[in-house]
């Protein structure tokens, strides 16, 4: 199954992920555009005060190993649907040895809207778009810093029980004219109306040959620690985990939001079919607002570990993002 490319001509090059993030990291930084001078989407009329809010979550995140370091590109969006607005926010990063650089953020509203869930273009991110609102592309071009991601051929799909939708595609970042290959994670998630949001969740790669997801049904931090559910996909399979634990090993303490953040991981199952240890190298934690004590808390995380499955066992390297609300 094939995305289609992106509609703008692109030399490939022969650049090291190494030194295309030395390059974009280089011109990065700023704060978010300015705002587009239209908003977009079919307006709708005020509720009648029923209406219960409701969240959707988008993440892309491309990764690619480089000998013993990982490149990753992760972008965050989330919508807030209101009875009268939507509130919109995205944020993207780039992460290669142990250095986070956050090069876009940005918060907007629009008008409510029948399609609350579809990514809009604001300031300097557009994207490409094909049939059935599939997204082939991201494009950052801010004046002398660019960087674009291409979404190319689907390597595996799954719907979770919450009704989470997550595809591993094969794919490309262009810094300028550059070009380096990896693999990129689409999961869009939403809650509201009684559905909890989703908890943590974790991208892993391992070499070329094998792709790991990890996403929590709900936060920690509650009356009981959340089940996670499990994806892979291999070479020559794919495979699921309907029940995993993840338990922290190791926990740090993070002033800014008065709350322990994680910083190792023990994964396993009830029925031996998975297990295996996480450990953060790099970290990019960033506080929320919010009346406290203890403030919401987002942290992307670069992790190195294993993972042992019937399958065989796997070193593995990704971002892991944690977050409490």
């Amino acid at each position: 199954m094939a995305r289609h490319p992106l509609t703008k001509t692109l030399a490939a090059g022969a650049l090291t992920a190494a030194a295309l993030a030395g390059l974009f990291l280089a011109g990065c930084g700023g704060g978010a555009p300015a705002p587009p001078a239209d908003t977009v989407g079919e307006q709708l009329p005020a509720g009648d005060g029923n209406f219960s809010s409701r969240t959707y979550e988008r993440s892309f995140v491309f990764a690619t190993l480089e000998g013993d370091s990982i490149f990753i590109v992760p972008w965050l969006l989330q919508t807030v649907e209101s009875p009268d607005t939507v509130e919109r926010s995205a944020t993207g990063w780039l992460a290669r040895g142990g250095i986070w650089e956050e090069f876009y953020t940005a918060r907007w509203g629009t008008p409510s809207t029948r399609a609350p869930s579809r990514v809009l273009p604001y300031g300097s991110v557009s994207f490409v778009v094909s049939e059935g609102d599939a997204i082939d592309g991201i494009i950052f071009d801010e004046g002398p810093r660019s960087l674009e991601l291409v979404l190319e051929d689907v390597s595996a799909t799954w719907v979770g029980p919450r009704g989470e939708a997550i595809e591993v595609l094969h794919g490309a970042a262009y810094l300028g004219e550059q070009r380096v290959d990896g693999f990129v994670l689409d999961m869009a998630r939403a809650s509201g109306e009684g559905v909890l949001p989703g908890g943590d969740w974790a991208f892993l790669l391992s070499g070329d040959s094998a792709r790991f997801v990890l996403a929590a049904e709900g936060e920690h931090g509650g009356e009981t620690e959340p089940i996670y559910r499990g994806w892979g996909d291999l070479d020559d399979s794919v495979i699921q985990w309907a029940e995993i634990h993840v338990d922290w090993r190791e926990t740090q303490a993070f002033p800014p939001a008065r709350r322990d953040v994680p910083v190792a991981w023990r994964v396993w199952s009830a029925d031996g079919l998975i297990e295996g240890e996480l450990e953060a190298v790099s970290a990019e934690i960033r506080p929320g607002t919010g009346p406290g004590p203890l403030l919401p808390v987002r942290a992307l995380f670069e992790v190195v570990g294993d993972l042992s499955t019937v399958e065989g066992e796997f070193e593995v390297r990704g971002l892991l993002v944690h977050e409490r609300r």
